[in-house]
């Protein structure tokens, strides 16, 4: 696991060459066909060596839930295991390894006029506003989130809409059938001891995918006509900022700083889940007085933890 530019990509495929892995991919953007420069989906190369599961496995018009996510990852992982190797599941979608880790509980579907309702207010109020609503009857989950988190202010105010219920009390008494109850877990995350480091790596590699050809692929997808802005994969960091520029919100030097703070605060969020998991390993990417650390070594730590 790890905050977004963070490392993990390049560790898993270090440790896929010295260990006898496959690896499961735990991202929410990388389940999307289409969606390559934004995602810093590995390369069409890299995926050969190391190929990952649970990549390019949905039309982007389509949502992919982390239900969905828990059934297809445990099905990986058992495959795996049947084969004689170990599932090393790498990525920083924090919601997807809960609901592995914690399994799922049994929640209303979505009601489509509901969200309907909420999403105007959103535009009339603002998603903070909503998020205040949240904390009033379902406090625990409204100090997991950022006052922007849409998604799940969204779902958290339906849910309890629908039921009369926390959604977070709902999780709590349907706990259970978690991945502990079947394998032995390593849990490791890759992280700076500095964030102002992780915000230079930030905003370096948002540049780079912009001269890779990101607003492209944007534009690749904004032209087939049957996508818009609230599918999950359009509200993807970075995906959501170049769809509003291609629409005329704002221009390009807007695009890229808006661009640059959605990443920032998906790592902030990460980084802030990642400070309250239980049974973690933790891999600096600085030492104790700041300095980058090598790759090699790392690694070497990583795999002392796996020994």
């Amino acid at each position: 696991m790890g905050p977004t530019a963070s490392g993990k990509t390049d560790l898993a495929m270090a440790l896929a060459d010295r260990l006898p892995v496959e690896l499961i991919s735990v991202d929410s953007a990388l389940v999307y066909r289409g969606l390559d420069v934004g995602s810093a989906k590995p390369s069409a190369e890299e995926l050969a060596r190391y190929p990952h599961r649970l990549i390019d496995i949905c039309d982007p018009s389509e949502s992919f839930s982390a239900g969905r996510f828990r059934k297809d990852a445990l099905e990986a992982m058992d495959e795996i295991s049947v084969a004689g190797k170990i599932p090393l599941l790498v990525g920083g979608t924090m919601l997807y390894f809960r609901a592995l880790l914690e399994g799922m509980a049994k929640l209303p579907e979505a009601d489509l006029k509901l969200r309907a309702e909420i999403e105007a207010r959103a535009e009339r109020e603002g998603w903070p506003a909503l998020h205040a609503e949240l904390a009033q009857v379902d406090p625990q989950l409204a100090a997991e989130l950022h006052p922007n988190h849409s998604v799940r202010i969204e779902r958290g105010l339906e849910v309890y809409r629908l039921t009369g219920v926390p959604l977070s009390q709902l999780r709590r008494e349907q706990s259970g059938g978690g991945v502990q109850e079947r394998y032995h877990l390593t849990q490791l995350a890759i992280m700076p001891r500095d964030r102002s480091l992780l915000h230079r790596r930030i905003e370096l590699r948002f540049k780079r995918m912009l001269e890779a050809g990101f607003v492209q692929e944007v534009r690749g997808l904004f032209d087939r006509g049957d996508l818009h802005e609230d599918l999950p994969a359009i509200r993807a960091v970075g995906y959501r900022q170049v769809w509003q520029y291609l629409e005329g919100h704002c221009d390009y030097d807007e695009m890229v700083a808006a661009g640059i703070a959605a990443t920032r605060q998906l790592a902030k969020r990460q980084l802030t889940w990642l400070r309250r998991w239980p049974e973690l390993e933790i891999l600096y990417t600085q030492d104790s007085e700041g300095r980058v650390r090598e790759n090699d070594e790392i690694l070497a730590e990583a795999l002392k933890f796996l020994a």
